[in-house]
């Protein structure tokens, strides 16, 4: 059996002001570290992490590296978070008006997003991405996986048991889903 551990990335400004941040490249701000250093605390207590890998974006491998001093970060690209085009940047309240918006929300996030990436390819990519992990790592070990929330949430959606809808995989900053594969499924054992 395989073991993961799922890391949503710390908080960045964006997060803060509740806005879309996608292909933002943004750093973590100075308030991540107070809850990635209970993360840290938390995941001293996990033995014989044998990879790491991260989201290319700053806010992951800052993250990464905060957590896993000393130690080597694999970058996978298609663990980055989706593009969200015309939305990036902004917040809900921004984007009240905008009937583009109102649509993609009314359809559960589902909808083109223009200028964006779509949808069902940003899913399908952060699976495939978590599948190459997953055939690296040999049986009996535990991989750590710094990422964003949607991409944890499109890998949980798909993957996991017990099967939950895309946004209860919701996770915050610093935040961390333990998985185990059992060949056939996630089984989702606990988070943080």
């Amino acid at each position: 059996m395989k073991k993961f551990i799922l890391i949503r990335h710390g908080l960045t400004a964006g997060n803060k002001e509740g806005r879309y941040i996608g292909r933002t490249d943004e750093p973590l701000c100075p308030d991540a570290f107070g809850k990635l250093l209970e993360t840290r605390e938390m995941l001293a207590d996990v033995r014989s992490i044998a990879a790491i890998y991260a989201s290319p974006y700053r806010r992951c491998t800052e993250t990464a590296a905060f957590l896993f001093p000393s130690r080597k970060i694999r970058i996978v690209r298609d663990l980055r978070e989706c593009d969200f085009g015309n939305f990036e940047g902004k917040s809900a309240a921004e984007l009240a008006d905008n009937p583009y918006y109102e649509k993609w929300v009314s359809d559960n996030c589902m909808t083109p997003i223009p200028g964006g990436e779509d949808v069902s390819a940003f899913r399908k990519r952060c699976c495939s991405a978590f599948a190459g992990i997953a055939a690296q790592l040999p049986d009996g070990e535990t991989a750590a996986v710094v990422t964003h929330g949607g991409s944890i949430m499109a890998i949980l959606e798909k993957l996991a048991r017990p099967k939950k809808e895309f946004c209860e995989y919701h996770i915050g900053n610093g935040g961390v889903f333990f998985c185990d594969d059992d060949g056939s499924c996630l089984n989702v054992t606990g988070g943080f």
